[in-house]
């Protein structure tokens, strides 16, 4: 015969709602009586019914996360961050990967309605007018990561500010001639984080009375192949840059690694620096801006179940400060011995 809340309130000596609070972690419990209802649950076994309790205090008991690309190292490691704070609250988190426009408009339709969630955590996603209106006619707590709506909570990096700090490094080294590698929009999801890093590089430029060439900005993939196509492109340029600056470590290392391909010393012959602070760049030396990937995830679940506690918290910014990791992948520039204008012949 199932084990039930009477059995643990019988063996602990206390009423039932004492062990509905206890399993609810409400504070109005005295600690010793608290330790003798959860002794009393380990001594009997005793698991909750999802369902009942659910039904009970109108809750699931499930977070939802909603990321654009679920296998990206960046994803990943945010993915760590809201992981552990799940874990600390004992929600059941539930992952939608949201690869296409078709996957987000099913998934930002769909779910409100279901209630299936008590909360919502987009990363990388900003949401539009119509997807807002849905959450508000839900009620469904909702915080963005890695990404900034003024009508939610959002948790995000000062982007604008880490581009710039990131050109002032090359500038500070004697470079002029500085590319940037920019990623593409994937699909409609309204993120401009790497557009933001874009502003922060040319302010710096503008400052030191640089304006970036037209032919200096490459928009490529988020894969390492497309951020060595982009490389060379900047390579095989009359002028080509002496340092290249990507808004991602995943294309600055595709760009390191196409460049060594063509027999080129880095940074003796070029400076090469991404963004992120993705592990492998510490094995690559890579030069980079550390973003506190695992501190977005965190945070931002926790101000989610914030969010559900006081469903009427005024939304906020929280924007985390990254760092320089100066490694040896950037260096004062020298004469450009390799002017690469037959790339293609060369790489095949």
């Amino acid at each position: 015969m199932a084990v039930t809340i009477y059995d643990v309130a019988k063996l602990a000596g206390v009423g039932l709602g004492t062990v509905s609070r206890v399993l609810n972690n409400s504070q109005n419990v005295r600690n010793s009586t608290r330790q003798r209802v959860k002794d009393a649950i380990r001594q009997l076994d005793f698991t909750p019914d999802p369902i009942a309790r659910s039904m009970i205090l109108g809750k699931t008991g499930a977070i939802a996360v909603a990321v654009s690309f679920l296998t990206h190292p960046f994803t990943m490691e945010v993915l760590r961050g809201v992981e552990a704070a799940t874990r600390q609250q004992e929600f059941e988190l539930v992952v939608y990967n949201l690869e296409t426009d078709s996957l987000r408009e099913d998934c930002l339709t769909r779910l409100p309605m279901s209630r299936k969630v008590d909360g919502l955590l987009l990363v990388s996603i900003v949401p539009e007018e119509k997807h807002l209106l849905r959450f508000k006619k839900a009620n469904l707590p909702t915080v963005l990561v890695d990404g900034y709506n003024a009508a939610l909570t959002s948790v995000v990096v000062n982007n604008n500010d880490a581009g710039y700090r990131a050109a002032k490094h090359l500038l500070d080294l004697g470079h002029t001639r500085i590319a940037f590698i920019n990623g593409k929009s994937q699909g409609d999801f309204r993120a401009s984080q790497a557009f933001d890093r874009l502003a922060g590089v040319q302010q710096a430029l503008a400052e030191a009375g640089i304006t970036l060439e037209e032919s200096l900005k490459e928009i490529a993939g988020w894969d390492l192949g497309s951020g060595g196509e982009a490389a060379v492109r900047l390579l095989e340029l009359e002028k080509p840059p002496t340092a290249i600056l990507a808004a991602s470590d995943v294309q600055a290392i595709g760009a390191l690694e196409k460049v060594r391909a063509l027999q080129m010393n880095v940074p003796n012959d070029l400076s090469i620096m991404g963004f992120d602070g993705l592990k492998i760049s510490e094995w690559l030396d890579l030069t980079t801006v550390q973003q506190p990937m695992y501190r977005l995830g965190d945070l931002g679940l926790k101000k989610l179940f914030e969010l559900i506690e006081n469903p009427v918290k005024e939304p906020e910014k929280i924007c985390l400060e990254t760092t320089l990791s100066l490694r040896h992948t950037t260096a004062p520039p020298h004469e450009l011995k390799y002017i690469i204008r037959e790339s293609k012949t060369i790489l095949n």
